[in-house]
């Protein structure tokens, strides 16, 4: 019985290629303009949730409409500038983070076609290594290191036996 293929996609070398270029034009227009946050500084400075972006949203309309209320310390320039880069941000992390989804979940249904097909072969040489076939035994015996006796693989090994 053959094995359910759930995806079948193949790209050019010129789609990789205007991938790529894409990619680096990307990268070149963010340099200078993104950070690297460590995991500490992430959870130091947070993100901002809906309930919080309606807090800067309604601050800026106020701050529109009274600017003599603005705190003399309070950078309003600073503030529109940030708020601008921001929402521009935003718009466009909301599509890379659509397409990162999509690309992740196209590799996970890639690699659950390539594992079940890998251990197929697997079961495979392990009977043609039990048929005493030419050169299986070697194959076999290769292939055996990589399922440890977790009870991870141990399950995966009742399946191969299957």
């Amino acid at each position: 019985m053959a094995l359910e293929n759930l995806i079948s996609i193949e790209f050019t070398s010129e789609e990789l290629t205007a991938l790529d270029g894409h990619l680096d034009g990307i990268q070149q227009v963010l340099a200078g303009k993104t950070v690297n946050l460590t995991p500490d500084q992430r959870q130091q400075y947070g993100s901002i949730g809906n309930q919080n972006k309606l807090i800067v949203d309604k601050a800026k309309n106020y701050m529109e409409q009274h600017p003599n209320w603005i705190p003399n310390f309070l950078d309003k320039t600073e503030f529109d500038k940030d708020y601008t880069a921001r929402q521009q941000m935003e718009q466009r992390t909301q599509r890379l983070q659509n397409l990162t989804q999509q690309l992740l979940d196209t590799k996970t249904l890639l690699d659950h076609d390539n594992y079940t097909n890998s251990l197929s072969f697997y079961r495979m040489m392990r009977y043609l290594a039990g048929e005493n076939e030419p050169g299986s035994k070697t194959v076999y015996e290769d292939m055996k290191v990589l399922f440890s006796k977790s009870a991870r693989t141990a399950s995966t090994d009742e399946q191969t036996s299957a």
